[in-house]
């Protein structure tokens, strides 16, 4: 795997942001967009990084949470690359700032944003504190943190943000999702025992979160469920993937993932998902394929665990992703086998694999540059993270 170049910003741990985020500015410019804090203060920045390597502006100071350490502050480039959006405040009262990079000026609203569409405006997100309410990231269920109680949920879902003029708006709440579930009686009965057994208005943490995008912005995906909740409340698992257009407007259940699944996105087609599921009758998660209304499940290649997968723009037979055991794999998806495969150090030296989030473990989160020939992810240099830049590999002939 040959290396191109190392990103490290002074002092500073560093990510770039999500797998389904790329960071490189769309306008050909070279640039990158990533985070960093200082660990000493726990204060975060976003850096655009020139094509030289170099710091070329820095702004957005603000003081982390757990989620940092996992996306950042979910900085993505406006469409004309005129503009950063960035995810301020917290986690129970979070904000969205966009920055004019000639200007400098701001200007941030009430809400939350797992990164920005690619179209830039109106923003759509759920809650990232309801995940990290329920358990994620730091593996206790601690509600006072949620920006919405878990029982409200005609007030939580899927939001649309606007800046001018300053709004927000509810488009899909967890109680009409919750509504379309093909098994939305049996959970309801399970919702009553769990509150019972719990002594919580509801039994199941049910949310909407990971809005995700598809190339041109024309539809996104929502997750519906539960994600990540602690061992103790006794919840089932309760995962549902849905799309709609741009405009909420053909809303497909496109699965069903009872037995579990994880990293769903899109493929660089528009038309399918991608992401890790148990096929019917099979015994361990395998990536997999499907239409976004739901057609044509079936294994994409033999790549397990549970890794951040990413289908190539430029060659749809390439795919990327990362594993349990550090490396950063590509695929052959022709031919069905591992074309490079190289290790990264994914935790800081001497320290035991964690699956919190903290400063003490990244997730590699490779995502391809916009005309698919390079790959960025992270890793660790010492005990900071850095970012590393590969080519990417040809299929074999």
């Amino acid at each position: 795997m040959k290396v191109t170049r190392q990103i490290i910003v002074p002092d500073r741990w560093c990510v770039h942001g999500y797998y389904t985020l790329c960071p490189y500015a769309p306008d050909g410019s070279g640039r990158l967009l990533v985070a960093g804090v200082d660990l000493k203060t726990k204060f975060g920045k976003v850096y655009v990084i020139g094509a030289d390597g170099s710091v070329e502006d820095e702004f957005g100071e603000n003081p982390v949470e757990s989620n940092f350490y996992h996306t950042g502050f979910w900085q993505t480039w406006g469409p004309d690359a005129r503009h950063v959006y960035y995810q301020s405040g917290s986690l129970n009262a979070p904000r969205i700032t966009r920055h004019e990079l000639a200007t400098g000026r701001e200007m941030t609203v009430d809400g939350d944003a797992e990164g920005a569409p690619p179209y830039g405006e109106p923003i759509v997100s759920g809650l990232l504190g309801m995940l990290y309410a329920a358990g994620y990231g730091y593996g206790v269920y601690n509600p006072g943190i949620a920006p919405v109680p878990f029982e409200d949920r005609d007030r939580h879902g899927v939001f649309e943000y606007t800046f001018e003029p300053p709004n927000e708006t509810l488009r899909l709440s967890v109680s009409r999702m919750l509504e379309l579930h093909p098994d939305r009686e049996k959970l309801l009965r399970e919702d009553k025992r769990l509150a019972k057994l719990n002594g919580t208005p509801v039994g199941l943490t049910l949310m909407c979160y990971c809005v995700r995008w598809n190339h041109d912005g024309s539809r996104m995906m929502i997750h519906f469920g539960n994600h990540c909740v602690v061992k103790e409340r006794q919840e089932p698992k309760v995962l549902c993937l849905f799309t709609c257009k741009r405009d909420f407007s053909d809303l497909h259940l496109a699965l069903n993932l009872e037995n579990g699944g994880v990293h769903w996105s899109w493929h660089p087609d528009g038309e399918h998902l991608i992401g890790y599921s148990k096929l019917p009758g099979g015994d361990k998660n395998t990536l997999s394929i499907v239409r976004y209304d739901g057609t044509g499940w079936r294994k994409l290649c033999d790549a397990t665990g549970g890794g951040h997968p990413t289908v190539c723009p430029a060659d749809h037979n390439i795919a990327v992703t990362d594993t349990e055991a550090e490396t950063v794999d590509f695929w052959d998806l022709a031919k069905n086998e591992i074309i490079d495969s190289q290790y990264f150090p994914a935790t800081q030296p001497d320290k035991p694999r964690s699956y919190l989030r903290n400063e003490t473990r990244v997730c590699h989160h490779p995502v391809f540059s916009r005309d698919g020939s390079h790959v960025l992810f992270n890793a660790f240099d010492g005990d900071l993270s850095r970012l590393i830049e590969v080519e990417v590999p040809r299929r074999k002939s």
